[in-house]
């Protein structure tokens, strides 16, 4: 079994970030094995969550995806290989 790559993604004012979020998201969409959402639910709805994404792709794919996700307002990634 090799290595597996994945990315966590903070994300603050999910609601006025989604569409720019969503934009770079798709733009590595064929990277993107298992995408998941955590947010908190309820009476009402978090302003902040966490994406948790498995990938596949070359290192400086992976790096450059991850730069250009810090690069968005209110917006942290981290790269992790496992």
């Amino acid at each position: 079994m090799g290595n597996h790559n994945i990315m966590i993604v903070k994300v603050n004012h999910r609601l006025h970030q989604a569409e720019a979020l969503q934009k770079v998201l798709s733009e590595y969409g064929c990277s993107i094995r298992t995408r998941l959402g955590l947010h908190e639910a309820g009476d009402a709805c978090a302003n902040d969550g966490l994406i948790i994404l498995q990938l596949v792709s070359g290192q400086a794919d992976l790096d450059k995806f991850a730069a250009d996700l810090s690069a968005l307002e209110g917006i942290d990634a981290r790269l992790i290989r496992i």
